[in-house]
């Protein structure tokens, strides 16, 4: 099994296009969207607003459907796949990191992250959710809920969230957005060495061109369309 992730590629979209209505008419997202990404790696996509970076994201996790094209994640084909069976391949291969940290204001911390061990058959949750946040550096902010933490904090709890399932794909969307510089560069840090202890595969959209830079590969969207995919290129040690 651990062969074959590595010859196959974790995500695969050929030919992906997603359309909108809108009051003007239908509105074209993504345009014929070729995408293939390896294990392991960790990918940039950048571009300026409204070029299609979120919707990219959002197909990827199975949460926007297609008008055209076909996306698979592990091999799966997402098409063969109802609403039930892609909250399950998600909840069992996804960890997702929003710009905005989407916690449930009225769970702690760890009731949290938490939330998406209790779609898998994971034996003792809180053991792991434990771990998870002692992972992240809030061991000792468990029982806080969302509203007695910082930023920064709440970002962290959903990192820990997102990868307590130990997901095979991260996908983060500006997940320093609504964080001062310093405290954003210590999420990253955090989330660049956990994707590194894990060896999942990241898909990382970012504004920050030296965020980027970080990555194996930096993939440019304009308009819907990939404008550059970039080579894979080795990344010195951080």
């Amino acid at each position: 099994m651990e062969h074959s992730l590595k010859q196959n590629p974790v995500i695969l979209l050929e030919d992906v296009h997603v359309t909108l209505p809108s009051r003007a008419g239908p509105v074209a997202i993504l345009r014929g969207i070729d995408l293939r990404i390896q294990a392991g790696d960790a990918i940039a996509v950048v571009g300026p607003s409204g070029s299609g970076k979120s919707t990219l994201l959002m197909v990827i996790a199975g949460l926007e459907r297609l008008t055209g094209g076909s996306v698979a994640v592990q091999g799966i084909d997402y098409a063969v796949l109802d609403e039930d069976g892609l909250a399950r391949l998600r909840a069992a291969n996804i960890g997702i990191v929003f710009q905005s940290f989407h916690l449930v204001p009225t769970m702690t911390a760890l009731e949290n992250v938490a939330l998406p061990l209790e779609f898998l058959d994971h034996g003792d949750i809180f053991a792991a959710s434990r771990a998870a946040l002692a992972e992240v550096g809030l061991a000792h902010r468990e029982s806080h809920f969302p509203g007695q933490l910082s930023g920064g904090e709440q970002q962290r709890v959903a990192l820990a969230r997102a990868l307590a399932p130990r997901p095979a794909l991260i996908l983060a969307d500006e997940p320093t957005g609504n964080l001062d510089l310093a405290t954003g560069a210590q999420v990253m840090d955090l989330l660049f060495e956990l994707k590194a202890r894990t060896g999942a595969t990241l898909l990382l959209i970012t504004h920050d061109r030296s965020l980027a830079k970080r990555c194996d590969r930096i993939v440019s969207l304009a308009d819907g369309r990939i404008v550059s995919a970039g080579a894979k290129r080795k990344v010195a040690a951080s």
